[in-house]
């Protein structure tokens, strides 16, 4: 089906139904709404640029599809249109950075502290296209979160929902980074939303300056190779030696260059219960989480991103922060307990934390 949007009716209809977009989205807890063409411009060439340095380090999927993560409709023929909405996830109340002065707390993205957010916010998604369809059927849809080669954050900035900061997160001048991007791909030819195309980072550079491990090369570049959510979550191996001790207690992913941008103050909280922290993992400490048995860990984390970096990565994520925590005897009692553990992995991180003891 087509419709010659150039016809006074049907552009006042199109423009209607954009409305009640809006309207279901916010109904189905969605905090913005955009859209743009299917197109992420001078993106997909940084993103290539990237990949050439190496950045990426073991994430060999961000190059693959081949041009399929910045053109679109490439991924999804037939495509016009990109639906593009924001969800807010940060817990409430929340004290982030109180977590990080703590050395004896394990401290966890807040995006990983709830229930993991693809199957919530992909069947928001699946229930918003199918009013849609219903309201105006003969149309493709197809939703995506952070599921398919998708430059989420190029096509959000095209959709007017926040910039691009020199954090590589997306900001909301009402609203800071700490929310979900998802997206639905459709043929409809919807009316588009203004892009953002002003940049509010002004001569700031908090969140690369103090970024832990010193992972910014610059603005907008990220080398993943230092960056501790890469080492927490992406990297098989061994953490490199000389970044354990700048890891602190950050033990799955780290929230540093979004805590320290001045728009965070803007940031609100989320409505969603599935966001909000389970099994006390906001205030767990170090020495609590190392001796949970791998039936422990996988229950405590059924339907949590946290199951991405598997019990062995949790285990040597856990050593590094105590390593690096107060020598406490629950610390030091809590590594002994794991120094014949049958993985070379959890072994040589447990032996290194307990060298970071004296011991």
């Amino acid at each position: 089906m087509s419709i010659a949007t150039n016809n006074p009716d049907t552009a006042q209809a199109l423009a209607e139904l954009t409305e009640s977009i809006r309207r279901w989205a916010e109904e189905l807890g969605f905090s913005d709404l955009g859209i743009t063409l299917p197109e992420t411009g001078e993106h997909g060439q940084h993103l290539q640029d990237w990949l050439e340095q190496g950045y990426q380090g073991e994430m060999a999927y961000m190059g693959h599809h081949g041009d399929k993560r910045f053109t679109p409709r490439s991924l999804v023929p037939g495509t016009d249109r990109i639906i593009s909405v924001r969800m807010d996830y940060l817990p409430a109340p929340d004290s982030p950075k109180e977590a990080l002065t703590n050395r004896t707390k394990a401290y966890i993205t807040r995006y990983a502290l709830g229930r993991d957010y693809h199957k919530l916010i992909r069947k928001r998604l699946a229930t918003l296209a199918k009013r849609i369809d219903d309201a105006v059927s003969g149309y493709d849809y197809r939703a995506f979160v952070d599921s398919a080669p998708v430059l989420e954050r190029a096509l959000a900035q095209r959709a007017g929902l926040g910039w691009i900061g020199k954090n590589n997160m997306l900001i909301h001048p009402k609203a800071g980074s700490f929310f979900f991007l998802g997206e639905i791909f459709t043929s409809a030819p919807l009316p588009l939303s203004e892009p953002f195309d002003t940049d509010h980072c002004g001569s700031c550079t908090s969140c690369l300056d103090l970024c832990p491990t010193d992972a910014f090369v610059g603005p907008h570049k990220l080398d993943a190779r230092r960056c501790i959510s890469y080492l927490t979550i992406e990297l098989n191996g061994s953490i490199p030696e000389e970044l354990r001790p700048l890891m602190g207690n950050r033990v799955f992913g780290c929230d540093d260059c979004q805590l320290v941008c001045p728009w965070q103050k803007f940031s609100k909280p989320t409505i969603e219960n599935d966001f909000q922290p389970r099994h006390g993992l906001d205030n767990s400490s170090l020495a609590e989480l190392f001796l949970w048995t791998e039936e422990q860990f996988l229950k405590r984390t059924e339907g949590s991103a946290i199951r991405r970096t598997g019990y062995e990565g949790w285990l040597r994520n856990l050593a590094v922060g105590l390593g690096n925590a107060p020598s406490t005897i629950p610390v030091i009692e809590a590594l002994k307990k794991r120094t014949d553990h049958p993985g070379d992995m959890v072994r040589e991180h447990v032996q290194w934390a307990l060298r970071q003891h004296g011991l």
